[in-house]
């Protein structure tokens, strides 16, 4: 297989990633387009007040570049083209609509957040109803015309037919278990990014084992983007990717576990989203048990580490490592089929 496609891809969603925040950066700046942070947060987050948020633009604009300027050349050029392209090509197409669908939703939570000057956005009524209905149109079109399959592959264990109990799993995935995780996981600077970077290399060594390289493609454009972010977005902080960016990278990340029809795969190579929304609920739910007791000093879990002393860096080198440690038990699972 001619790798050019690759390097092209990756160098495209890099650049555009990167460069693009010489210009955005400032911009959001000048607009005052700033985070506000919450008095609940810790206390040393106040010197990020007024940080540019919405830089996610930088890596959906990177990102869906390199994918469309990569894909031609793949189908352009000598490329060996698996026997399902086709089905594969309608997998990314819808992949990518449901990534910028979500990063859109992300953007307008984004915008009446800085322009209220308050932590606030779309209320979780009006969110939970457009994720719902991304999620689901998204799901229906896959099915369809993407080839979706109800059969769930289990690391290490087998195959399982949830027949019609698929659907609602895998909205609840995409929801809950996903989108809405790695936008909990943004909290620290840097670290979002890094936890998807690992994950989306998890996703190119799968893709390759799998000869899936229309979805090799979607991975490396992923990596190179938020490699490309953290340019930006490295401690300390020149911008943050708001939900804009955390919203797109969560509907990214189902556009390849679905693409690839791996859904289950999710949960040992997003590990960590998985543990970030469960800190949340498991918090929530003893304080209510309690009358006002708590496990965690602070949730989601990397603010309990930040509170425990472990420095924004020390946090972002932790969870990437049980990220590559997970996804490293994803790719010996998916030798294994």
């Amino acid at each position: 297989m001619n790798g050019t496609w690759m390097v092209i891809t990756a160098l495209v969603a890099f650049v555009v990633t990167a460069v693009s925040g010489v210009w955005l950066v400032p911009y959001l700046r000048k607009l005052k387009y700033g985070q506000t942070i919450l008095d609940i947060g810790p206390s040393w987050h106040k010197k990020k007040q007024g940080t540019p948020t919405m830089g996610g633009i930088m890596f959906v604009l990177g990102i869906t570049v390199a994918v469309a300027v990569g894909y031609f050349y793949m189908i352009g050029g000598s490329a060996e083209l698996s026997p399902n392209h086709s089905s594969m090509t309608v997998r990314l197409l819808c992949g990518m609509g449901m990534a910028l669908t979500f990063g859109l939703i992300g953007f307008f939570d984004d915008y009446i957040k800085v322009v209220r000057r308050q932590n606030l956005g779309l209320t979780a009524r009006q969110k939970l109803f457009m994720q719902l209905a991304t999620a689901t149109v998204y799901i229906a079109v896959m099915h369809l015309w993407g080839g979706l399959s109800t059969i769930v592959d289990i690391p290490f264990w087998g195959q399982l037919n949830l027949g019609g109990f698929y659907y609602p799993f895998a909205i609840l995935i995409i929801i809950t278990g996903t989108v809405n995780a790695v936008n909990l996981t943004d909290g620290v600077d840097g670290l979002a990014a890094s936890v998807t970077f690992v994950a989306a290399v998890a996703f190119m060594v799968i893709a390759s084992m799998l000869r899936l390289w229309v979805m090799g493609l979607l991975a490396t454009a992923l990596a190179a983007g938020c490699i490309g972010f953290l340019v930006w977005n490295f401690h300390p902080a020149k911008v943050f990717m708001g939900d804009t960016g955390s919203l797109f990278l969560g509907g990214v990340l189902v556009a390849l576990a679905f693409g690839m029809g791996l859904p289950i795969f999710l949960v040992p190579i997003g590990i960590i989203y998985i543990i970030e929304a469960a800190s949340v609920m498991i918090q929530v739910a003893y304080f209510k048990a309690t009358g006002g007791k708590r496990i965690f000093k602070m949730t989601p879990i990397h603010h309990h580490y930040e509170m425990s002393g472990y420095s924004e860096t020390k946090i972002v080198a932790l969870f990437s490592f049980i990220t590559a440690v997970g996804s490293a038990f994803a790719i010996a699972a998916v030798a294994r089929l």
